[in-house]
């Protein structure tokens, strides 16, 4: 059975590769499998249902109609003043102000894509016109953007969630840590590029600015912590707090502010809607191609591997490797957590690996995936909102990649950085 499930990867690759929709990629590795093994053909639509009948994934379309009002209510300006009072005094200020609304604003709108299009046609300009490369300046909003899928809310972490049937609340409350551990990463780095460069700061540091915009920033704020408040004191199911979320947004978009329209809250509704369905389609597809993978004994194929490879008790070793194919097949796959956990999940609990754990490094991996060439979506919207040479992005963001990749080892040499928090709220 090992040659169909090779031929069912080459088959999903190579149609990825030409440019084919993830769905017909999906599908036709699918129904290869079932065509050459004989299988039984409802198999497939019964596999596609099992796929997207969780209730979990309720919370999806929640949380991105949530994202989407916060988007389009242009909350991201007060954000943006508040961080530039918070970090701007420090040398590069203007960089690390990108990277602080990243950890304010991606911890609302729960998708790095989303996170990257709300502020990056802020940010990139801004940062040109103050004198720092366009390149550098689009690298850093597309690796920063990856901050919002370990903050909660988190799609990722939903899909995860669905996928291997852990603690949602558990999941965001093991991403808080991790979230800002790649805010200090990357500001550490754009620290010595700043060095390196002479980057400026933005202004001095005043407490009485500070206060002032935290003032006119503190109800968006307030919206991960209301969500992350209620899961740990129990006010709410995540699924509650998904619509927690969108009932705040909306109050704060167009009872306080009274910045969205009816007319911008339909384009929000249909694009909330699109975007769910697409995630959804494939999710089901993803369960079913983890299962034909099952069927032709791949998981257990790769658990006998890792144990041969390493056969003594750390797991470190056999984490790795499998972060080393999830990363290979984020280059290539998105989204990548709902097709590739199917295939690696029973392997995980072979090797009893915590997957609270676990899915926070399969978080960072995607981040790392986004901005990593052949597909490097991040790094291919950002350079299209700045209006830079794609090869040129890639090479400027190689510090930002280094970096994520010490902290992912880090990760997982530390696995109480993903689980303390969980353990000690939950």
């Amino acid at each position: 059975m090992l040659w169909i499930a090779l031929l069912m990867i080459v088959i999903l690759c190579a149609l990825v590769v030409l440019g084919m929709p993830i769905i017909v990629a999906l599908g036709a590795s699918i129904i290869a499998f079932l065509f050459i093994s004989g299988g039984w053909s409802l198999a497939l639509p019964q596999q596609i249902l099992n796929g997207v009948n969780d209730y979990v994934l309720i919370t999806l379309p929640l949380f991105i109609l949530a994202g989407g009002i916060m988007n389009a209510s242009g909350i991201a300006d007060r954000l943006f003043q508040f961080a530039g009072a918070a970090v701007g005094w420090m040398r590069g200020g203007l960089a690390h102000v990108n990277i602080a609304v990243s950890v304010l604003f991606g911890g609302m709108i729960g998708t790095s894509v989303a996170d990257l299009a709300g502020t990056g046609s802020v940010l990139i300009p801004k940062m040109k016109e103050n004198g720092y490369p366009g390149p550098v300046s689009a690298a850093l909003t597309a690796t920063s953007s990856g901050i919002g899928v370990l903050l909660p809310p988190s799609s990722p972490m939903i899909l995860y969630s669905a996928v291997t049937g852990t603690s949602l609340g558990a999941l965001f409350l093991a991403g808080i840590v991790p979230g800002l551990l790649m805010a200090v990463t990357l500001m550490v780095t754009v620290a010595i590029l700043a060095r390196k460069h002479g980057w400026k700061p933005m202004q001095g540091f005043a407490w009485e600015e500070l206060i002032r915009t935290g003032r006119r920033a503190i109800l968006p704020m307030g919206s991960p912590a209301l969500i992350l408040g209620g899961l740990v004191v129990g006010l709410f199911t995540p699924t509650e707090a998904g619509a927690f979320a969108v009932a705040y947004a909306l109050f704060l978009a167009m009872g306080v502010y009274r910045t969205l329209t009816f007319s911008q809250l339909r384009t929000v509704l249909v694009d909330a809607t699109i975007l769910t369905g697409e995630v959804m389609i494939v999710v089901g597809f993803s369960v079913a191609l983890g299962w034909a993978l099952s069927e032709a004994r791949v998981p257990i194929m790769l658990a006998d591997a890792l144990q041969a490879m390493f056969p003594f008790e750390s797991t470190v070793p056999q984490i790795l490797l499998l972060l080393m194919i999830a990363l290979l097949a984020g280059m290539i796959l998105d989204p990548l957590i709902p097709m590739i956990m199917p295939v690696l999940l029973p392997t995980l609990l072979t090797l009893d690996v915590d997957l609270v754990h676990f899915g926070m490094l399969m978080i960072v991996t995607v981040v790392i995936g986004q901005i990593t060439p052949p597909v490097a979506l991040a790094l291919i919207v950002a350079a299209r909102i700045g209006q830079e040479d794609l090869l040129a992005t890639v090479k400027a963001n190689t510090p930002f990649l280094i970096s994520l990749i010490v902290l992912l080892l880090i990760m997982v040499l530390f696995p109480s950085l993903s689980t303390w928090l969980p353990s000690v709220l939950m």
